[in-house]
């Protein structure tokens, strides 16, 4: 894989592993950060090779929120150097009609055809957090701490979170996370449905990796590209419409080669190989 500054990436089994790489700041995002995670999700959204992609932290945190020597230059600005041109990753010249639903920082995530997972090994805060949101699954350490952290800062819900986070958690829940910027941990974060499942955080790998094999080896990768796309559009979808999508992908998908060896492979008793087409 290519090399970058501030993340690391690996591949392995058609799994790509992003990891935010700046242990020392307990990984806070970056300029540069940003540029590299959305560079590394779109390639791996564009390589056959990739089947599954996981976001993590090195070292014992996630993403400790934005770095406070970015924060500090804006608010020495009064906010100019937030509105300066920012480098940024390479844009699709034609982005996909769900992108163009979810345009900002991250909604290149949901527009990406393969499963996103988060893996929250430790402090998750601010940016740190609604980058979670837009993966498709989250899976945390139980001891790991959350904050959104905004109004703490002076702040308010940026990056799509305000419309994100209550569609995860419900409103109440979402306005006391926001309100008060509290923190909490990866057990009460399950309770409340932010993130699939907590667990000690010596197990958190080991599970998330088991998880992304299987969806790498056993899952057609046609099939959740196209479930995954349908659940986004379904946001603004009434649902006639998103039935109409169904039944045309339904019928499309008769013709294809992962639905011969879906069904053949049970049928024999033996794994799939799905090849996405």
């Amino acid at each position: 894989m290519s090399a970058y500054q501030e993340i690391m990436t690996g591949l392995s089994d058609g799994v790509l592993t992003i990891t935010l790489n700046r242990p020392e700041r307990l990984n806070a995002w970056t300029g540069t950060m940003q540029v590299e995670v959305e560079t590394a999700i779109r390639k791996g959204g564009a390589d056959e090779a990739v089947r599954v992609i996981i976001l993590t932290g090195a070292g014992r945190g996630f993403c400790a929120g934005a770095d406070m020597n970015g924060l500090q230059s804006i608010q020495a600005s009064a906010g100019a150097d937030y509105n300066e041109t920012r480098p940024a990753a390479p844009k699709p010249q034609a982005p996909s009609e769900l992108e163009k639903m979810f345009p900002g920082r991250f909604g290149h995530m949901f527009a990406c055809p393969k499963p996103i997972i988060a893996a929250i090994n430790g402090p998750c805060a601010g940016i740190g957090l609604i980058l979670t949101l837009f993966a498709d699954m989250r899976y945390a350490a139980a001891e790991a701490k959350f904050t959104t952290a905004f109004a703490q800062r002076g702040l308010i819900a940026e990056h799509g979170i305000a419309w994100q986070l209550p569609r995860l958690v419900g409103e109440a829940n979402a306005l006391d996370l926001l309100f008060t910027a509290r923190k909490f941990d990866g057990a009460e974060a399950e309770r409340m449905g932010l993130v699939n499942k907590a667990m000690p955080g010596d197990e958190l790998m080991e599970y998330v990796h088991d998880l992304a094999l299987h969806l790498a080896t056993q899952v057609s990768p046609r099939s959740v590209a196209i479930m995954k796309r349908q659940v986004r559009e379904s946001y603004f979808q009434s649902y006639a419409a998103s039935l109409e999508v169904a039944d045309g992908e339904m019928e499309a998908s008769f013709a294809t080669h992962d639905f011969k060896e879906g069904v053949a492979s049970f049928v024999e008793r033996r794994a799939p190989a799905f090849t996405g087409r």
